[in-house]
Order: C-alpha cells, then sequence, then structure tokens
C-alpha cells in the first residue's frame, strides 16, 4: 500500500482537521467558563456554539453545508438552548428549516436556475452589448445592465456574476487579444474583469432578492424590531445604488486605465453571438414571463394579499407546469440545498441568541462603552464609524453570509443603543453586506472565479476595492441618508 493510499483513508476528503481540532478545543475550554454576569448558561452556551460554528465556516473545515449540519447536530446534542428532552432540543436546532425567509432564497435559486438553461441570462446581457458595446466603457455599462436586470430574480450573486455575466465578459476580452497570461491583460481584460465584480456589489444591494446575506440581514433586522419589506427594502436602495451604479465602472475604468478605449467590432461580436442563438425560444419567454409576474407579486403582494415566499412558490409552479424547468432540475440544484441546510443553522442560532438575551446583553455591553466615549457626538458620524468598522472587518472573513451571521445583529444592537434611528442603521449595514464583497479576493465566493481567471493582479484588485469601498460608503453617508429622510424612514 503506498503512502498516498494511507492518507487518503486516514483523512476524510475535504476536512480539514487542524483548525477543526482548535476549533473543538476552543469551544470546549469556553464550555467550561461561567457566563458572564447578566447571562444565563444556554445564553452562554448557545454563543460559544455559534461563535465555533462561524470560525468553522471561516476556517473552511467543510463545505459551509456540512458545517451547518454539525452545528445542529452538537446545538441539539448539548441542549445549548436550555431544553430539559431531547426531543425538545432537535426541535429547536431543527425550528428554522420551516422558515418562509429560508424557503424564499431556496426557490429563487431554483427559478434563477431557468436563466442559465434558457440561455435569457446571456441573451440580455449579448443584447446590451449590441447596444452599448461601441466603447470600452459602454461594453462595461452593457454588462452593468445586464447584471441590473438579473438581480432581483438570482439571489446566488456568484452565479449571475460567475455563471452568466463573466464569461460573456472573458469572451469579449479574448476577442481583442486581451489574455490573462501575459501583459495583454492590461488591453481591456484587468478593466471589465474588475468591474464586474465591483458592480455586481451594486446590483446585489439594490434588491432584497439579489443576494442571499440580504435576507439573513433582513430576518436579523426584524428580530430587532425593524422590519424591511421587499418594496421597502428596493425604495430605499433605488437612489444611491443607481449613483454607485453609475460612478462604479468610471471609477474602474480611471483606476485600470485599458488600453483599449474604443469596441467597434464588439456590437458585431455580440450579433453574432445573437444570431447563433436564433430567436428567443418558448422557454425563454416564459422564463421572462415568469420573472414579471414574481417583479409584480414582490413588490405589490401586500396589496395583492401575497407573500413574498408564497410568490417565489407561484414562480417556481409556473416554471414546472410550463416545463421550463424539470424536477431534475429542481433536484439538482445544489446551491439551494445547500443554501438550507447552512441558512437554517445560521438563522436558529442566531435566532436563540435573540430570544435567550445575548445579542441585547453584547450589543448593550458595547454600546455603553462606546457611548461614554462618544457623548454629545452626532448620530451620523458614529453610523459613520460603525459601519466603516462593520465594512473593514470583512478583511477578516472569507464568507460574505459568515459576517452578516456574526456580526449584523451585534452592530445593529450598538446602533440602537447608541441612539441611532432604527431604519438608517438597519439599512446601512444591511446595503454593506452586499458592498463589501470586492474588498479581496477571497470575501466572496465570487472572488476565486474572477481572480482566478487571471485577469487582475492582486494589488489592482485591492486598490481598487478599497477606493470604491470609500466612494460607496460617501454615496450612502450622504444621498443615502437625504434619501431615507425624504422616504420617512427617519
Amino acid at each position: 500500500m503506498n503512502r498516498g493510499t494511507i492518507v487518503a483513508h486516514s483523512s476524510p476528503a475535504g476536512v480539514r482537521w487542524l483548525p477543526l481540532i482548535m476549533i473543538t478545543l476552543c469551544v470546549a475550554a469556553l464550555w467550561q467558563i461561567t457566563p458572564p454576569q447578566g447571562l444565563t448558561a444556554p445564553a452562554w452556551r448557545s454563543a460559544i456554539i455559534f461563535v465555533g460554528t462561524i470560525a468553522a465556516i471561516v476556517a473552511k473545515v467543510l463545505p459551509i453545508g456540512a458545517v451547518g449540519i454539525i452545528g445542529i447536530t452538537v446545538f441539539a446534542l448539548t441542549y445549548a438552548a436550555g431544553d430539559s428532552k431531547a426531543s425538545d432540543a432537535i426541535a429547536t436546532a431543527l425550528s428554522d428549516l420551516n422558515s418562509s425567509l429560508i424557503w424564499l432564497i431556496v426557490v429563487a435559486f431554483m427559478i434563477a436556475r431557468g436563466f442559465i438553461k434558457t440561455g435569457l441570462g446571456r441573451r440580455i446581457a449579448l443584447q446590451m452589448i449590441r447596444l452599448l458595446g461601441k466603447r470600452t466603457l459602454g461594453l462595461a455599462y452593457g454588462l452593468a445592465f445586464a447584471d441590473l436586470i438579473l438581480s432581483p430574480a438570482m439571489p446566488s450573486n456568484t452565479a449571475r456574476c460567475g455563471g452568466v455575466i463573466y464569461p460573456i465578459a472573458d469572451s469579449l476580452a479574448r476577442s481583442f487579444d486581451s489574455r490573462p497570461e501575459d501583459e495583454s491583460r492590461k488591453k481591456i481584460g484587468t478593466f471589465l474583469i474588475t468591474c464586474i465584480g465591483n458592480v455586481n456589489d451594486v446590483t446585489a444591494a439594490l434588491f432584497m432578492t439579489g443576494y442571499t446575506g440580504n435576507l439573513l440581514a433582513v430576518k436579523l433586522a426584524a428580530n430587532a424590531g425593524v422590519t424591511i419589506s421587499w418594496g421597502g427594502w428596493f425604495f430605499a436602495a433605488l437612489l444611491p445604488c443607481l449613483a454607485s451604479l453609475i460612478l462604479a465602472p468610471l471609477l474602474v475604468y480611471w483606476l485600470t486605465r485599458p488600453e483599449i478605449k474604443h469596441t467597434p467590432d464588439a456590437p458585431r461580436i455580440a450579433r453574432d453571438e445573437l444570431a447563433q442563438m436564433g430567436p428567443m425560444a418558448r422557454g425563454e419567454w416564459l422564463m421572462l414571463a415568469t420573472v414579471v409576474l414574481l417583479l409584480v407579486l414582490w413588490i405589490f403582494g401586500e396589496q395583492l394579499g401575497v407573500d413574498p415566499t408564497t410568490a417565489s412558490f407561484v414562480g417556481l409552479s409556473v416554471l414546472l407546469l410550463s416545463g421550463v424547468l424539470s424536477w431534475e432540475d429542481v433536484k439538482s440544484e445544489k446551491g439551494a440545498w445547500d443554501t438550507l441546510i447552512w441558512f437554517a443553522a445560521l438563522l436558529m442560532m442566531a435566532n436563540q441568541l435573540k430570544k435567550l438575551g445575548f445579542t441585547s446583553w453584547f450589543g448593550n455591553l458595547i454600546g455603553d462603552s462606546i457611548g461614554h466615549m462618544m457623548h454629545g457626538t452626532s448620530w451620523v458620524l458614529v453610523l459613520l464609524l460603525l459601519n466603516a468598522a462593520y465594512f473593514y472587518t470583512h478583511y477578516f472573513f472569507a464568507s460574505g453570509n459568515a459576517q452578516i451571521a456574526a456580526l449584523y445583529a451585534v452592530f445593529l444592537g450598538v446602533g440602537l443603543n447608541l441612539n441611532i434611528p432604527p431604519a438608517p442603521m438597519a439599512l446601512m449595514l444591511a446595503f454593506t453586506s452586499s458592498l463589501y464583497c470586492s474588498l479581496t479576493q477571497y470575501t466572496h465566493a465570487r472572488g476565486p472565479i474572477l481572480f482566478g481567471a487571471g485577469y487582475v493582479p492582486t494589488g489592482v484588485w485591492w486598490r481598487t476595492g478599497f477606493i470604491i469601498s470609500l466612494v460607496n460608503q460617501a454615496i450612502f453617508l450622504t444621498l443615502g441618508l437625504a434619501w431615507w429622510k425624504l422616504l420617512g424612514l427617519y
């Protein structure tokens, strides 16, 4: 038996044992500590398991869905929430698998599969290039508008950017002899790939269903007493996001300085690709009609008496009945089922921390400390500082959703404790949870796809991500606050 075979049998594939053992030892040590004053034992133990789960996600000891399963298992086995019976402990651990919010995400993932299967997503992107692609900057805006059109019904911004937009951007770059393996990347490739990532952050922030993390933030905000509807989110995000969407390509253009400024052949290339696709097929028309139906139900659902999750089920049912999607398509949508598990685990733990009093205790603890230091300071300045701290903490996270689960409720609690108006505090943190995704190449699942292509050097990625992060925060803290005031949100 060779050495490689021994390693394969002694270490299950995908498990990073060293960080897992270290996290387990830390959790075990913390478990023995008496809870701090003001906390019950269940609150303390639930927090320990929650932090351990987040650490396991960040350390990538296993895929996030597998970590979710283990987190649920440990939570039930340890009776962490203080349940007295085994049946109650597992019921608590599984309590959020029936969350309507989670099922909205799961079903939306399945609906989004229709964009790729029918080719509608690619057709939309090519049409945008045909219309706007005579200049390099126009190409970027064409891809940005395609992302914008797809975003309300595609909650996986990784699938949207990496699966639909990136292949077209890569093809365009290569058609202008801009290749990732040499300096020719500077011709146009670096600009296009850097741009689609930063634009994707903005389109993710515009719609509640544009990014899975948005829905987690909405649930955590509701736990703190701040209710955000689909339409409420959209109208709050509309003006600042449009400003960011207009500025982002310009900024990336200035920062990366592509050598090719004019692309007269791009519309022709797009037309040729569209000609090969032929006229819109039945499946594409049905997909388009389903998306329009979904938007109507999501925007006017309250008046129509239709819940957002029910609306998503209506959309999926239409696609199944029409044959656009098959049940095999639904079963094979791994991202949806993966999300169901890890989202349920993190949401359950976050809800238990709220129920058991840990979230308010921790928020008050930090809020009181900051309050003494910033007594008399304008709440706008406090919001700016808290949001910046939340934003740049993302350098230490390899998952946007992990940071939302770990820190959103904490920062929101601190802000509320410091008398920042609830809506601006909740919205600012929620939008930031999308906008921070391009800070580095490792801070979001989309990063490895774009960075791995080889077009964007590390220095360019970090410099561009940081500068655009400053501009986005400035937009949301000026134009955004003024817009929210006009909407009567505070």
